[in-house]
């Protein structure tokens, strides 16, 4: 499976740069990923938050802790959003001649990301995450909600700017 990257979405990152619950669980599905698919590389995709160090940077770090070879991380520290990531994974992709990716996000969350990045013409696969709530029942239903006002106002983004878009991602 020399034709897939495994991309991870980022989250925040404590004031202490420390991952989040939610960074530290996709850092996890990453490395799940990672386990199962031995030379695709890992995109890291998240900016600088409200707090320290790069969400990027810290995934990375995390990764390689746990034994992830360190050739095989990208950093994406540049994006600070859900579309920004999907921008950089298509732009990602196109680059290194890959054809699909092994998205590791929350459940509530993968809906959107593979949405945009169809519409790209990406292909995607769900990545080794667990189904239903993770996390707090409460958090998984803010989340939920958010993602459900999130999709129709990116995917709008999407697609009145796809032409744009296709056309820098394939420069």
């Amino acid at each position: 499976m020399r034709d897939a990257a495994i991309v991870i979405f980022g989250a925040a990152v404590r004031a202490d740069g420390r991952p989040s619950p939610a960074l530290a669980r996709r850092i996890g599905y990453g490395l799940q990923a990672a386990a199962d698919l031995e030379h695709a590389p890992i995109l890291c995709s998240g900016a600088i938050g409200r707090h320290g160090p790069s969400e990027a940077s810290v995934m990375a770090a995390a990764l390689k802790a746990r034994g992830a070879p360190p050739e095989r991380i990208v950093l994406d520290e540049e994006s600070r959003d859900t579309f920004q990531s999907v921008v950089a994974t298509a732009r990602f992709l196109k680059a290194r001649g890959l054809s699909r990716c092994i998205v590791c996000s929350d459940a509530y969350h993968l809906p959107r990301i593979r949405l945009m990045l169809a519409v790209l013409g990406v292909r995607t696969e769900i990545g080794p995450v667990p189904r239903g709530p993770a996390g707090s029942v409460r958090h998984w239903l803010k989340m939920s909600l958010r993602e459900a006002a999130a999709i129709p106002y990116d995917l709008a983004i999407v697609l009145v700017r796809r032409r744009s878009l296709l056309s820098e991602i394939h420069a």
